[in-house]
Parts: C-alpha cells; sequence; structure tokens
C-alpha cells in the first residue's frame, strides 16, 4: 500500500540518495520495474548490475543516476520504510502510483 504523509517524521529517510548508496544491491537495479523507471526518468539503459548507458554521459554507474531515480527505487524496494519524495521530479510521479499498485498487489 502507498501512503503519503506530511510534515516532519523521525523515521523517514530524508536523504535517499545517501540511504541509496548505502544499501542498494545489483538485484535491485537489475530489477524489470527498475529499469524501466530509469529508461523512463533518465533516459539512460541498465546494460548490466553497475553499467548504465546514457545518452548524455555515455557508460555511467549507479552514482550518476538521478536522485529522482534513487528515490523510486529505494521507495520500491524498501517498501516498510518512508521516504522523502521530494527528490523526485514532476517525471517521477506516475512512478510513484504505479510503485504503490505493484506493492498492493
Amino acid at each position: 500500500m502507498l501512503s503519503i504523509f506530511y510534515g516532519d517524521m523521525p523515521e523517514a529517510v530524508y536523504n535517499p540518495v545517501i540511504y541509496f548508496k548505502n544499501t542498494y544491491t545489483d538485484e535491485w537495479i537489475m530489477d524489470e520495474l527498475s529499469r524501466k523507471m530509469i529508461q523512463d526518468v533518465d533516459r539512460s539503459t541498465v546494460l548490466g548490475p553497475r553499467v548504465i548507458d546514457s545518452p548524455v554521459l555515455g557508460g555511467i554507474s549507479l552514482r550518476e543516476l538521478s536522485r529522482g531515480v534513487k528515490t523510486l527505487i529505494s521507495i520500491y524496494k524498501v517498501p516498510e520504510k518512508i521516504f522523502n519524495a521530494s527528490a523526485c521530479g514532476d517525471n517521477c510521479a506516475k512512478w510513484i502510483l504505479k510503485i504503490g499498485e505493484f506493492i498492493h498487489r
């Protein structure tokens, strides 16, 4: 289930980029939904668990993915945590809804 909270929450992850950096696994990136989010939001293609093809930067690591994609993947892969989604741009909104639908199944 997707829930949206407003206001300060001490248990929330307020820096999802740092959380992602310290928590992600190769499986997170190779997951089909994660690959679709990376393709849509960053216009980049996952070539392998640690290599992304960016049309602007060429071959990049996961560090160069956008804050929005890192936040989306964290929300998707760790649904029991609360993430600050203000790191996400407008292009992430539809993915937050899709993640909610997927988790609700």
